[in-house]
């Protein structure tokens, strides 16, 4: 198995995430002579050709001699890219490695729809990342088949450690359902806690612009704490927080209101939400 930067990549779809993932590619060196991105849509080729990399409107011209295949496709347009592509492999003497980020499409989907005529199944990884990939500060679950080999796996991650500072694999598809609900959504829930703590300082008095910017950097400081500490996450808590203090009586109200039951619910509403819409098989 090639190494990662003299591997021929080809992304299938020319979205947000396959952008970022090829910008965190060429800032790692990555010739850009060796990524291939096939979209349909003008707007997101042309943008996608602003990096450097070869584009087509051909999935088969991308992706039917590349090393490795991220499938960055919509989920409903997924098995009939596949099915294209698994036509075009059937010529090859070895396969590509397929990583997945088509959200809620399970393993054995994906298996099967890659399979050449002669019965051969592409080695598959799933991934689940998120947003903050956009700005090369993402965390991403991945599950591989039982046929990908270590080798494969120290390709995906250095694939996705592009723009991921956590990538995470786990040993049951169905965790990644757990991930998604974790930090897939994850972003969201801050993004919706810093709302609402501006929300309250400018019902307090304080401007909105000065509220965002307090806001905002105290999410993105406590985040950093979080990365560089070898404390964990209930420690930090723990020396921010006084005896009868300021953040005490924050931290008792949000008791009282049922914060940690909260947590709890609604990651468990984006768990089985993900479950539901990808199908992904559980274990009793």
């Amino acid at each position: 198995m090639s190494t990662l930067q003299n591997s021929k990549l080809a992304f299938i779809g020319g979205g947000n995430m396959a952008s970022a993932i090829i910008q965190g590619l060429l800032k790692q060196g990555i010739t850009s002579g060796n990524v291939t991105v096939s979209e349909p849509w003008d707007i997101n080729r042309e943008k996608i050709a602003a990096l450097g990399v070869c584009t087509t409107t051909s999935n088969v011209e991308a992706g039917g001699e590349a090393d490795i295949v991220i499938l960055a496709v919509k989920p409903q347009v997924t098995q009939s890219v596949c099915e294209e592509l698994a036509t075009a492999w059937s010529q090859r003497s070895t396969l590509p490695v397929v990583v997945s980020i088509a959200a809620g499409i399970t393993l054995k989907s994906l298996q099967e729809w890659t399979k050449t005529s002669d019965r051969r199944t592409a080695h598959t990884v799933r991934v689940m990342p998120n947003t903050p990939a956009l700005v090369g500060e993402g965390a991403s679950g991945l599950f591989a088949g039982t046929d990908v080999t270590e080798a494969e796996k120290k390709l995906v991650d250095a694939l996705l450690g592009s723009v991921s500072k956590a990538t995470e694999w786990v040993d049951r598809e169905e965790l990644l359902d757990v991930v998604t609900g974790l930090s897939g959504s994850g972003p969201a829930y801050f993004f919706a806690m810093v709302e609402h703590l501006v929300a309250s300082a400018e019902a307090l008095g304080l401007p909105k612009e000065q509220a965002t910017r307090l806001a905002t950097q105290t999410c993105l400081g406590a985040g950093k704490m979080l990365v560089e500490s070898s404390d964990e996450p209930a420690q930090l808590r723990k020396n921010v927080t006084s005896p009868n203090g300021t953040t005490y009586a924050a931290l008792q109200t949000f008791e009282s209101l049922g914060f940690k039951q909260i947590v709890d619910k609604s990651v468990q509403a984006a768990t089985h939400r993900a479950a539901e819409l990808g199908g992904t098989p559980r274990k009793s």
